[in-house]
């Protein structure tokens, strides 16, 4: 049996890893060996930044809340204890939004909390 070389097998796989690898710096995105670790870590890379852009946008999402409820005398704490004491269940990423575009209904939601914190 004649003996099978891994050319085209081997080939396939390298440009498989380069293309992925394209944009990167230097020897990074032109030698196999060193793209195929650079291709790993980024693998780490993505796999972490992908939960932590769910922790990003909580965070966004809270320090507007905050900026549009002072403009109207509260703090972020007394305005969300407010909306859960009057039992809305609106999440941050709606509140955000309604703090940005509408202005005049969130004023609606910060008056509704107002009025059940004290």
């Amino acid at each position: 049996m004649p003996r099978a070389k891994t050319g085209t097998v081997r080939r396939a796989r390298h440009k498989r890893v380069l293309k992925r690898a394209k944009g990167f710096w230097g020897l990074r995105s032109k030698s196999v060996r060193v793209a195929t670790q650079t291709l790993l870590n980024a693998a780490d890379y993505e796999y972490r930044d992908r939960r932590d852009k769910k922790n990003d946008f909580r965070r966004l999402w809270i320090t507007r809340i905050n900026a549009a409820t002072r403009l109207e005398g509260l703090s972020y704490s007394r305005f969300m204890h407010g909306l859960r004491q009057a039992g809305v269940e609106v999440d941050r990423k709606m509140l955000a939004d309604l703090a940005v575009r509408e202005p005049e209904s969130f004023r609606q939601f910060v008056e509704l909390a107002k009025g059940t914190s004290r």
